[in-house]
């Protein structure tokens, strides 16, 4: 069970998780949790719930615009832990809608890999208001057994050989990152294309659609056109190539040296949340940074949270798995940020697609 698969549920209702003893008829605060269904599991959960007389409200989202409209709406006052991406957090913090993260309240936030402690996402005016949670990697999936080898980006752009048997995602963010890694445009551009350069990226991707045989929007159907060689590589999420590996076929994973797109959802505490309230949801939120939690979600996600509280507690084939036991694998991802020119990005995509 994958977030990026499994997760499109519409917003549900409150729904209280079943965590043994610590019945909320009994607890001595209440906390509301909006999140990803995935990573709010009872048994993920249940080592704090006995540990702390606190208990659980989950409501469950569908997407980050979900969450963020709901906050917006008024639901801040109501809610004490959300989920923001790495890279919308800054969309809160513009709202108002955040607090500060108090570090001396999560101790094991001391625990971040570098890379989280030196983002400058997540952050206004060198206050913490997303510390980051988990995260992976959207790499190049590929059918190894079609394939002639390892592919990179260029697959998409040149050569005709697997034209028609390629897929990428209907995303303009990521589709204009790619064709920006490809055409060789620095990081420090990517997200800040001039005219000339976006004329460049909109080249490309014109000739990569003549190659494509499908933009994909459900990682099942994604699968699925790789279950039937309809599909021999695309860019995709991790899923396929797990899934498909456990069904005998042979899969591979590739992770460009031009760079990999990485993601990273956050955990913040709306503006508001005070008192006993607080202190509990701050006690979660150090939870969710520790090795019981970490442990649980490396197995049963399975994906890696921010800090190295459980990673020695894994075996180096679940290390492996989500990507922590070569650390430096981290040196080349390309985190998503917001270009100020976004609407005119996703203008192009559709223009592209269109053509």
């Amino acid at each position: 069970m994958y977030r990026r698969d499994l997760l499109r549920t519409a917003l549900a209702g409150a729904a209280l998780g079943a965590l043994g003893p610590a019945s909320r008829a009994y607890a001595a605060t209440d906390i509301l949790w909006m999140t990803w269904e995935n990573l709010a599991k009872d048994d993920y959960l249940a080592p704090f719930f006995a540990a702390n007389d606190v208990a659980l409200t989950k409501t469950f989202i569908g997407t980050d615009d979900e969450q963020f409209a709901k906050l917006r709406a008024g639901g801040a006052s109501s809610v004490d832990l959300i989920t923001p991406g790495l890279d919308k957090v800054e969309f809160y913090t513009a709202s108002d809608l955040l607090q500060p993260i108090d570090f001396d309240k999560v101790p094991n936030a001391a625990l971040l890999y570098d890379t989280f402690k030196k983002t400058p996402l997540g952050k206004v005016d060198g206050e913490t208001y997303g510390i980051p949670f988990y995260w992976g990697i959207n790499p190049i999936v590929y059918r190894a057994d079609l394939m002639d080898e390892e592919p990179d980006w260029s697959v998409f752009f040149e050569g005709d050989k697997y034209n028609g048997k390629l897929a990428m995602r209907d995303y303009a963010l990521e589709g204009i990152m790619i064709a920006a890694m490809y055409l060789g445009i620095p990081e420090s551009e990517m997200f800040d294309l001039d005219d000339a350069q976006l004329a460049e990226v909109k080249k490309v991707l014109m000739i990569q659609k003549s190659k494509l045989r499908t933009y994909w929007n459900s990682i099942g159907d994604l699968t699925n056109l790789f279950a039937t060689g309809e599909v021999v590589c695309a860019f995709s999420w991790v899923p396929p190539y797990y899934d498909l590996r456990a069904k005998g076929i042979d899969m591979g994973m590739a992770k460009p040296k031009e760079g990999v797109i990485g993601w990273c959802d956050t955990i913040a505490v709306p503006k508001g949340v005070e008192g006993e309230r607080l202190d509990a949801t701050f006690k979660l939120v150090d939870y969710l940074l520790g090795p019981d939690y970490g442990k649980m979600l490396a197995v049963g996600g399975p994906y890696a949270q921010s800090t190295s509280a459980a990673r020695d507690m894994l075996s180096a084939e679940e290390q492996e798995k989500i990507f922590i036991s070569d650390l430096s694998i981290m040196d080349s991802f390309v985190w998503k940020k917001n270009p100020p020119r976004y609407n005119e990005w996703v203008a192009l995509w559709n223009e592209v697609k269109a053509s």
